[in-house]
């Protein structure tokens, strides 16, 4: 057993790690745990903003798993970026080309992934990551 960095590394995330990347699948396993258990409800756990579903069906990334909650659709990865010299309500990253360019501004920001399902609503943040980097 290792105590050195690559101990904290995701083990099979099928992405490597970036240095400041935080992994929510203990929350969202939380969520779906209470879900099942009939401690929430539908409504508690289908509660997509419209704009995050807007976002959803536009430009997000289409994946093969099926939503936990109605499994009738395929979930979408739909990435925000805030930060310094961005928009108040976040910049919706619409291309990997877009978020490498984020990368490499000097000024420091935060990309969230939010994996939605357009059909029941459902929605969970994934991970988050720093993008730039502080050397001015």
């Amino acid at each position: 057993m290792s105590f050195g960095p690559e101990a904290l590394q995701a083990r099979g995330v099928g992405h490597a790690a970036r240095p400041g990347e935080v992994d929510y699948r203990l929350v969202r396993k939380h969520t779906l745990d209470e879900f099942r258990r009939g401690r929430l409800s539908k409504l508690d756990v289908c509660d997509a903003h419209p704009e995050l579903l807007r976002a959803a069906r536009n430009v997000g990334e289409a994946r093969s798993e099926d939503c936990p909650i109605c499994d009738e659709a395929s979930l979408t990865l739909v990435s925000f970026a805030f930060g310094a010299r961005l928009p108040a309500h976040g910049r919706c990253i619409t291309t990997r080309q877009e978020l490498t360019q984020l990368g490499r501004r000097i000024q420091e920001a935060t990309c969230y992934v939010v994996e939605v399902c357009t059909a029941c609503a459902w929605n969970q943040l994934v991970r988050s990551f720093r993008l730039g980097s502080r050397t001015s």
